[in-house]
């Protein structure tokens, strides 16, 4: 009897493990750090990317800004949960996703998304949570080019359209795969690469959101302040920041929850997620001397408001490339960044003469294009970087430099056409609707008292 009861523990502690080992259960440390870089990115915009901005308009228009901010987050958080998510990040087409997890369809606590090594796993839910705070911030970035003069209800209809037709199918084309367990052979790789987004399948690198992020807000604010016009008084009237402090304080959190952003993309705390944290801060700090360094030979004196701005740019430029660049080419990105995004604030926006009031284009646009062209250079391992993984055998590839810049100029050259053509006909809709600018009185008054009844100062 003990020789059988033996047997039949034995069979059921085999049987149990083969379960557990058939079924992978997620590292709680991995699972702490996507839960603490979701809250990371919140910080990014809330009060990160709202202070910032607030900062850099006139008083009579700060609570308008911080409110757009917030209320725009809010807003794509829950779009995001009842059907983009799904459009994202399900099976469908090269360019959009299917509705077989609308509302949440089927996820619960047990449900488990790919990471970036095979046979790891986190909560869907975590998963979901994170990317959710890309969808919210990556709209409210847009509110910047536009600032001080756009009715708050043609905001929010723009944004819904924006974030629908525009930033979910960019997110599927770059983002989506079937991830690394479905790459066993060469055969089922090809399978797995006809069932991802356009640009994955073109071969496009973009870690944590140069080409979904930050080039598509800045192409969709480039068009918007094209089409809405300049504010009153641009060029001939005194228009400064009414608190640098502000926007120092903003770009700090911003700087901080984008360590968030960017390591938590990996969705993993090992090795790669070091790199990455690396990475961003270097660049990042590259690019604030970069900009300083560039506005104090042109102008004789360095400011405050440049030195947080070239932060950003640094930000933006290492972000599609912060998983595939080493500590120097990360240095060398920012560089560039500080200094052209710089250009592209002072010499390009007067030379095309737009009012992109809060400069998301020349920083987040240019940015993100440099950043998204730099990884196909500096992602060489003979240039420090880490190379292109293949997942069916295990090992890094050959690395074609010529090759991967033009799978990188393929993902800048598409969501600059595809963010174009949807904010120009997304724009046009909410013009015709409800009007997109507010009154000449209206925009002279202010924004805060007369689009929300409150003013950010009582004087």
């Amino acid at each position: 009897m003990r020789r059988i009861l033996t047997a039949l523990s034995l069979f059921f502690t085999e049987f149990a493990l083969a379960e557990e080992a058939a079924t992978p259960s997620p590292d709680k440390g991995d699972v702490a750090w996507v839960l603490i870089a979701a809250v990371l990115v919140i910080l990014m915009t809330i009060p990160g990317l709202a202070l910032f901005y607030s900062g850099m308009v006139r008083a009579k228009n700060a609570l308008s800004v911080l409110m757009q901010v917030f209320v725009v987050f809010s807003l794509m958080a829950l779009l995001w949960a009842i059907y983009g998510y799904s459009i994202a990040f399900t099976e469908g087409n090269a360019f959009f996703g299917g509705f077989s997890k609308a509302f949440l369809k089927g996820v619960s606590p047990e449900s488990l998304a790919g990471t970036f090594s095979k046979g790891i796993y986190i909560p869907e839910y975590a998963y979901i949570a994170f990317q959710a705070t890309f969808a919210g911030i990556t709209p409210a970035l847009i509110v910047g080019s536009f600032a001080e003069r756009i009715k708050f209800s043609a905001v929010l209809l723009f944004m819904i359209l924006w974030f629908t037709f525009a930033y979910l199918p960019m997110a599927h084309m770059v983002w989506f795969w079937a991830g690394p367990d479905a790459y066993t052979d060469a055969a089922a790789a090809e399978a797995a690469d006809a069932t991802a987004g356009f640009l994955f399948q073109k071969g496009a690198l973009d870690f944590a959101g140069g080409t979904v992020v930050h080039i598509n807000a800045g192409i969709a604010g480039l068009v918007g302040c094209l089409l809405i016009g300049k504010r009153i008084g641009y060029k001939k009237e005194f228009i400064a920041p009414h608190s640098v402090t502000m926007t120092m304080i903003g770009a700090s959190l911003l700087w901080v929850g984008w360590f968030g952003f960017n390591v938590g993309s990996n969705l993993e705390a090992n090795g790669v997620a070091a790199l990455v944290f690396v990475n961003t801060l270097l660049a990042t700090a590259a690019a604030t001397l970069a900009w300083v360094a560039a506005e104090w030979l042109s102008r004789g004196k360095p400011s405050m408001l440049g030195g947080a701005s070239g932060a950003i740019a640094g930000l933006v430029a290492i972000t599609p490339a912060c998983g595939f660049v080493g500590p120097m080419g990360s240095i060398v990105l920012g560089l560039i960044a500080g200094a052209v995004c710089f250009w592209a604030v002072t010499s390009l926006k007067n030379i095309l003469g737009y009012d992109d009031s809060l400069d998301v284009f020349g920083v987040h646009g240019i940015g993100g294009i440099i950043g998204a062209l730099g990884t196909g250079i500096f992602a060489s391992p003979d240039l420090g970087g880490a190379g292109i993984y293949d997942y069916v055998t295990d090992s890094l590839v050959e690395y074609d430099m010529l090759a991967q810049f033009t799978s990188q100029a393929w993902g800048v050259g598409t969501v600059i056409i595809w963010s174009g053509v949807v904010s120009l006909i997304a724009y046009k809709i909410v013009d015709m609707l409800i009007g997109l600018r507010v009154t000449e009185e209206v925009e002279r008054q202010g924004l805060d008292t007369t689009e929300h009844g409150e003013t950010a100062y009582h004087l």
